[in-house]
């Protein structure tokens, strides 16, 4: 089932032998200096030659990208149209992109947003899109349409890495169960409805790897769904804590699937970058980065 999300992502991870998916989220106040020239480029010209050098080094080493969409929008039109470019380029290289939009809204909204993102035809086409459900299961049905008619996935915020997360999403509904967990319950079938023949659904969550304990909890309730889990790197949690709700597949040397690690900023920015003279030398840096994380990924037990 090559227009099953869920299919397509196992291939990828399968090919790579990875489940890094690298956060494209282009920092201005990050981006080095050698993308400047002197001061000489625009932020377009900055971030288009910086997004698109990311890209081209790390061809065929991981099986996907997560544009963050504010990081384009704040560049106005000009960066919209980056993106939707960007999308591009990363699909005729073989990269899944997700996109990292988190929205949500009702009816005929949902609907528009789901039109801008998913498939191949869409204006900035993703394989996979993040989505927000706390405006309840109706805000999330034009979405679920839509990628069931483009073949396309879906990430659910459920438990996110932020610290904030707790004020909402680990709040106690009865003595036995907090809302994360309710939302996962009535997720459930939903997720289950859309498994593929792999066994793995195309529609999955977002679940924190700075939370441990819910991703495993997560994981116990939703055995089919994928996870894309933030937090690693940046945002402090380790590795194995990334790990942990990953399910080996045993049929394939013991690599580990059902799920795509983010890393972000400890990627695309790394101190070593700041200290390089050339585009091609900083490429060498975040792919010998890139090379060096993936590692630590596949080795790390869960």
């Amino acid at each position: 089932m090559a227009d099953h999300f869920g299919e397509r992502l196992v291939e990828k991870i399968r090919k790579t032998k990875s489940f890094l998916c690298l956060g494209i989220d282009p920092h201005l106040d990050l981006i080095p200096e050698i993308f400047n020239e002197n001061g000489k480029h625009n932020n377009i010209t900055i971030v288009e030659t910086f997004c698109f050098s990311l890209l081209e080094a790390v061809v065929g080493k991981i099986p996907a990208i997560k544009p963050q969409i504010a990081m384009f929008e704040q560049l106005g039109p000009e960066g919209m149209i980056l993106l939707s470019s960007l999308c591009k380029y990363a699909h005729s290289k073989g990269f899944l992109v997700i996109m990292d939009a988190k929205r949500g809204d009702i009816g005929s909204t949902s609907k528009a947003y789901a039109n801008a993102y998913l498939g191949k035809n869409a204006p900035f086409p993703s394989d996979a899109l993040t989505i927000n459900p706390w405006l309840g299961l109706d805000s999330l049905e034009p979405f679920f349409n839509k990628a069931q008619v483009t073949g396309s996935g879906l990430f659910i915020l459920v438990h996110t890495s932020n610290k904030g997360s707790q004020d909402i999403q680990d709040v106690l509904i009865n003595q036995d169960l907090k809302c994360y967990e309710h939302l996962a319950n009535i997720l459930k079938p939903i997720i289950e409805k859309n498994n593929g023949q792999s066994g793995l659904s195309s529609i999955g969550i977002v679940s924190g790897a700075t939370y441990k304990e819910q991703a495993v909890s997560l994981r116990k309730i939703l055995p089919s769904a994928p996870f894309l889990i933030p937090g690693f790197g940046a945002q402090g949690a380790s590795a194995s804590e990334a790990c942990a709700p990953l399910i080996t597949d045993h049929s394939y040397s013991g690599l580990k699937n059902f799920g795509l690690i983010n890393a972000s900023r400890s990627l695309l920015f790394p101190k070593n970058s700041y200290s390089v003279n050339s585009i091609k030398k900083w490429q060498d840096v975040i792919l010998t980065e890139l090379e060096k994380t993936n590692d630590v990924l596949l080795n790390t037990q869960i």
